[in-house]
């Protein structure tokens, strides 16, 4: 297959990139927003029905994470190296917490004398999992220096305010993706509960959303004048004003118990927050620093690595949506995961 030479490779790439990130931040989002409600919910009943939701699905959920990752060391090697090397403990614990949170999955549902050992560690690995990322993604926005498309830190650009508050504006999102999807997936007692608990986590968000973009905006003068220019303004507006009618749309929906809206407007939520963040930074995939085009690798090997994604993607939508399907539904309380 030959890719034609007037196609622009780099925003190609930059846009799977992008998509495979917001695929992964709403799937695997939800699942691990699950581990953080459950300090929420103490009874063991609880507790198995709301794994319960998520097991036939968390694994595939992952893919995408992969699929990112992999693109960008095709694609934008430059930022590949930049990026793990400013985050390399961030993203090290992150793979911790994941390892911990699999485990729990595996072997919660068979341990009896040490469940209450695998609670903590589904708790913990979906929280430090969770926080590591939005660590690494407050990292980006703050910027990572490079020389000559090289990286020029210490290692701990981390270690910031901004990348720990990034931190838990993604704990903020993942709880609410979580509490959104169980409400759609269970009824009874249990879903009453959700409810309660969906109304004050969207307000949350709603406040990280807020707090993180005007920080970004102080901190990256390019983005406020993006924001502000006044060619722009009014064609950025709607995102902001769109974010705020879909958290109206949350207390609506829980208030009238809805089921189902309330996990959509999250991912709207998500949808907004991603494109506002697409809107301040594009075409920098590192900002100040690299464009799309001053990091992509040669041409040859993007359109190479392309063609296997032209043959992949569509592979794994299908087995994601077929998953999504055969699994969809109310989750019976005496349902188990063996």
């Amino acid at each position: 297959m030959t890719i034609d030479p007037r196609i622009d490779l780099p925003t190609v790439w930059a846009i799977v990139i992008a998509l495979g990130v917001l695929i992964y931040v709403i799937l695997d989002g939800f699942d691990l927003g699950i581990g953080l409600l459950y300090p929420l919910f103490p009874q063991e009943q609880d507790r198995q029905l709301m794994m319960n939701t998520v097991a036939p699905v968390w694994d595939g959920n992952e893919t995408w994470m992969v699929l990112g990752g992999a693109g960008l060391y095709a694609a934008f090697p430059a930022v590949y190296g930049g990026l793990l090397s400013a985050t390399y403990l961030p993203l090290v614990l992150m793979l911790c917490g994941l390892i911990f949170r699999g485990a729990a999955f595996e072997l919660r549902a068979k341990a009896h004398r040490t469940r209450h050992a695998w609670d903590i560690a589904f708790m913990g690995g979906s929280a430090l999992a969770t926080f590591c990322q939005g660590m690494v993604l407050g990292t980006l926005l703050q910027g990572i220096p490079m020389v000559d498309g090289r990286y020029a830190g210490n290692g701990m650009e981390w270690l910031s305010p901004f990348s720990f508050f990034c931190g838990l504006g993604l704990c903020a999102t993942y709880a609410c993706l979580g509490c959104g999807w169980l409400i759609g997936k269970t009824d009874g007692a249990l879903q009453r509960k959700l409810f309660a608990v969906m109304r004050p986590l969207s307000l949350l968000l709603l406040a990280a959303i807020a707090v993180i973009s005007v920080w970004t905006m102080l901190a990256q003068p390019m983005v406020s004048a993006r924001w502000f220019d006044p060619g722009n303004f009014f064609y950025f507006l709607p995102v902001p004003v769109l974010l705020v009618l879909a958290i109206a749309a949350i207390f609506r929906a829980t208030r009238r118990g809805f089921d189902r809206q309330p996990f959509a407007c999250a991912i709207g939520i998500v949808f907004l927050g991603f494109s506002g963040l697409m809107l301040s930074i594009f075409p920098y995939i590192l900002p100040g620093s690299l464009d799309v085009w001053q990091a992509s690798s040669p041409r040859s090997s993007q359109g190479f690595t392309l063609v296997g994604v032209i043959i992949v993607l569509p592979v794994i939508l299908a087995y994601t949506a077929l998953s999504y399907w055969v699994f969809r539904g109310k989750v019976a309380s005496d349902a188990g995961y063996h």
